[in-house]
């Protein structure tokens, strides 16, 4: 009998997961003549009497730096997935080979981020063996690159070599040892509408409603826009950010010298005072991006690349060294790029241990 039609039903399965083991035998042959013994090649790549395939070390990466796994639960996935049992140390050797391959790849990223003609800057505290240490990101759409330093300011800055060359648009969140770099700046929105909205709701100030609404207004138009904006329309949003400047000044007048005890150094301002002269001293700065479309409102690119580093710590807690957080730094930041790229990060961790890291940056 033919049948009238059929139906159809899928199970999707893992097919049953095992370790694969290669053996490569080298033939050893002795002359006849001379009795001189003389051994095959093996190939290049096998080195040692028994190894680890780049499948097997790529995935280990992928668990412990991408997936945050930490050393003991990697080596408990492998346990319980492959009935293979691997050391924490074994997984450690497996990061470091990583970062080796890695140090070209990290150079090519740096030069990327110093060519740029826009670059995000942050830093967050990380802990390093019970110590506050600081992790400093620079990134652009396309990559990132992480540095770990003890220090937070402008030794860090210098030593992670970044900024000392860059002569682009770096967008930071004011942090004043940006500042000494010769490039041209562009500070964070985010964070000012934060500070107008405090000092509006706490204070009831006029002018942190009326720049908040300004800054808003013109990312809204900025974001309709395709180009830039005409000089007569950049003309009147100066004007119309002065007016509330000055505005802001009125309102927060500083105290009266003879009002105040007699102190060496600076009079001491309210928020809302500082806040207003920022205002006033970098207009320019805070403006950058209605001058050129290419600066972003905020410096969330930065922000968004360090938010799975404070994870790791949340995750697997403090490092143990700053060698290992150094390592940690170098693999995340090809990760992160890769991954800004579109690629699969498990296939491109196993390139690094097949020699061939993926260096083609777009």
């Amino acid at each position: 009998m033919t049948a009238e039609a059929h139906e159809r039903r899928q199970v999707v399965e893992l097919p049953p997961p095992h370790i694969e083991v290669t053996e490569h035998r080298a033939e050893i042959k002795t002359c006849r003549r001379c009795h001189q013994s003389t051994r095959a090649d093996f190939p290049a790549d096998v080195t040692r009497a028994v190894q680890y395939g780049p499948r097997f070390k790529g995935l280990a990466v992928y668990l412990n730096t991408h997936q945050l796994l930490p050393y003991e639960r990697t080596a408990e996935v492998f346990m319980d997935v492959f009935k293979h049992p691997v050391s924490p140390v074994t997984l450690v050797n497996f990061n470091q080979e990583c970062f080796t391959a890695l140090a070209p790849h990290d150079e090519t990223v740096k030069a990327k981020i110093i060519a740029a003609e826009v670059t995000n800057l942050d830093e967050t505290g990380v802990n390093i063996n019970g110590r506050l240490h600081w992790l400093h990101v620079a990134a652009t759409p396309e990559v990132t690159y992480y540095a770990c330093h003890a220090q937070r300011g402008h030794e860090a800055m210098d030593a992670m070599g970044i900024l000392p060359n860059f002569k682009g648009t770096a967008v930071h969140d004011h942090w004043a040892a940006y500042h000494r770099y010769d490039c041209d700046h562009a500070l964070c929105n985010v964070h000012h509408l934060r500070e107008l909205t405090f000092i509006h709701e706490q204070d009831q100030q006029v002018w942190a409603k009326q720049m908040m609404d300004l800054l808003l207004e013109t990312k809204q138009k900025v974001e309709r826009k395709k180009c830039r904006f005409n000089a007569p329309t950049l003309r009147r949003l100066k004007q119309k950010y002065r007016r509330i400047v000055k505005n802001g000044l009125a309102e927060n007048p500083l105290p009266a010298a003879e009002s105040l005890p007699k102190k060496r150094g600076r009079r001491k301002k309210s928020k809302s005072r500082n806040l207003v002269e920022r205002f006033s001293l970098f207009a320019e700065e805070i403006l950058a991006f209605a001058q050129n479309f290419k600066v972003p409102f905020d410096n969330n690119q930065a922000v968004r690349d360090l938010r799975m580093m404070k994870v790791q710590q949340k995750i697997s807690g403090c490092f143990r060294s700053l060698e290992g957080a150094k390592v940690f730094c170098r693999i995340r930041g090809y990760i992160s790029t890769n991954k800004k790229q579109g690629r699969n990060i498990l296939e491109a961790l196993q390139n690094v241990f097949n020699q061939k890291p993926l260096l083609c940056l777009t």
